[in-house]
């Protein structure tokens, strides 16, 4: 047994609380299967009502201490988190392989990200925390200042649960909250685990719980937090800010994506068939921003198709801890999801070119194929929703502006990406694509300085940049008069002059 699975083992149960972990006092308990080999590796527990008043109470006592300490010193604790990050990659990476199943260079590539990012929001939150304005009156001094809400709640996704941590977190923290961890079922215990990290944090101010929707709801719905960040699908997305918007509680909501990938006549196709890959078939397309919806340009749609499915037949599919460019998806019940969405695409006309089943050589694991789909179009289902599968849909267009067009015609607006080398068309698509976030011939990058978030059924708000530590904090506006002069201009008792000449 391997030192990860034997901290797996210990963790199984418990929640990390104050600056330590202990067993829950529940007694529903949550298997955790490795969805590689469906072996069990540990159990969760369901976070009481009691645990969380008990964990908010303490983020609340914390988060008073840390919001006084000088920006400059929260800012060096920090980087202190990001360099244990990157101490003990090996391991928090081992662990997240095994409990979600992405690739190992994938999950060591997550905890390099992790402890980059947090580095940014420690180093920009102090650059800044309000601004002096131009007076309105003589001799006064008008500002504002930047503050922390307070406790953060924070809900997980399973497909990035570090990286994501890192920016909802890091960005938290830096601007003097405190946080409450609330990670997804499929990734509790290497969460758990990740938490070693954060160890030179004052005691209580990053706490982790766990469980499934109730503990969710809990921390949502507790009088003791003051900011939520969700990210997850959009009916939950929807319920967390219903809830929010009724306690008059700021929330960060980041749901669905079925991104486009708009291909040109300029591309060039071997280049944007390995992007192409890349971008739908990374992490298991178990990504917000995977490339879900092809639209390409009918001049080179049967060349684009074949050197695409030369880069498939190149993807190595098994567990992620082998050789491989892909692993398996994260459990049963979301491969059963995707595998229903590629037959209902079937039925509805779409053709498989390459893939569309699990492969053979696999007795346990829960792995499929990488999968090519022709002859679409957008009125089918797997258009309209989210994949969040290894699929590439490919909808033949015959120009650009039917292609924005159809990009456009969805509910969701995370990102977008662009394949051409057509300057018109780069600087159109930037402007004319309902998205978030647009790559032109740069797939699913990340920059910490820029925001991160979508547009219509896809969330709302903003992650990273000086954006995303503003959805961490309130801004006061002050004024003072140092003389303390009376303000006779427009005080009691008003003058008889000025009265209505009426009367």
């Amino acid at each position: 047994m391997s030192d990860v699975l034997r901290k797996f083992d210990d963790l199984s149960g418990k929640v990390f609380v104050g600056d330590n972990y202990r067993s829950s006092t529940s007694s529903d308990r949550f298997d955790v299967i490795n969805p590689a080999t469906e072996e069990k590796i540990g159990e969760i527990a369901d976070t009481t009502l009691t645990e969380i008043d008990e964990v908010v109470e303490r983020s609340a006592s914390a988060q008073k201490k840390w919001a006084k300490l000088a920006a400059l010193e929260r800012t060096h604790i920090l980087h202190q988190v990001a360099d244990k990050m990157t101490a003990q990659k090996a391991a928090f990476a081992e662990a997240l392989t095994r409990e979600m199943g992405k690739t190992y260079k994938e999950s060591v590539d997550e905890v390099d990200w992790s402890a980059h990012s947090l580095r940014y929001s420690a180093e920009v939150a102090r650059s800044e925390s309000g601004h002096v304005m131009g007076n309105a009156t003589e001799g006064q001094f008008h500002y504002t200042i930047k503050q922390p809400y307070g406790v953060a709640a924070l809900i997980l996704p399973f497909n990035y649960p570090f990286v994501l941590l890192a920016w909802e977190a890091g960005a938290a923290l830096a601007a003097g909250n405190s946080v409450i961890i609330k990670p997804s079922e499929y990734t509790t215990l290497c969460t758990m685990l990740f938490a070693e990290a954060f160890d030179a944090l004052p005691k209580g101010l990053f706490q982790v719980i766990s469980g499934g929707p109730t503990a969710g709801r809990g921390i949502v719905e507790h009088e003791g937090t003051h900011v939520v960040a969700f990210t997850g699908s959009v009916p939950v997305g929807q319920a967390v800010a219903e809830t929010c918007g009724r306690m008059m509680k700021p929330s960060l909501i980041e749901t669905s994506g079925n991104d486009p990938f708009i291909i040109m006549p300029s591309a060039p196709i071997e280049l944007t068939a390995r992007a192409a890959a890349f971008s739908a078939y990374m992490n298991c397309g178990q990504i917000c921003v995977s490339a879900e919806r092809f639209f390409v340009h009918e001049a080179i749609h049967d060349e684009f198709v074949e050197k695409l499915a030369d880069e498939v037949k190149k993807i190595r599919v098994g567990n992620g801890l082998d050789k491989v460019d892909m692993g398996p998806m994260v459990s049963s019940r979301e491969r059963d999801r995707y595998e229903a969405t590629i037959s209902n695409a079937i039925s509805q006309g779409a053709k498989v070119s390459m893939g569309g089943g699990r492969p053979p050589e696999f007795n346990a694991g829960w792995f499929v194929e990488p999968t090519i789909l022709v002859d679409c179009n957008t009125g089918m289902d797997i258009f309209n929703q989210e994949t969040f599968g290894p699929a590439a849909p490919i909808c033949r267009v015959s120009s650009f502006d039917e292609a924005i067009e159809l990009a456009n015609r969805s509910k969701f607006g995370l990102g977008a990406n662009l394949y051409t080398r057509d300057l018109n068309e780069a600087i159109r698509g930037a402007e004319e694509i309902d998205a978030g976030m647009v790559w032109v011939n740069a797939p699913l990058l990340d920059n910490d300085a820029c925001p991160f978030g979508g547009t219509k059924l896809s969330g709302m708000g903003r992650q990273l940049g000086s954006e995303g530590i503003d959805t961490f904090r309130q801004t006061k506006t002050v004024m003072i008069d140092p003389a303390c002069e009376p303000q006779d201009f427009w005080w009691f008792p008003y003058a008889d002059a000025e009265a209505f000449a009426g009367n």
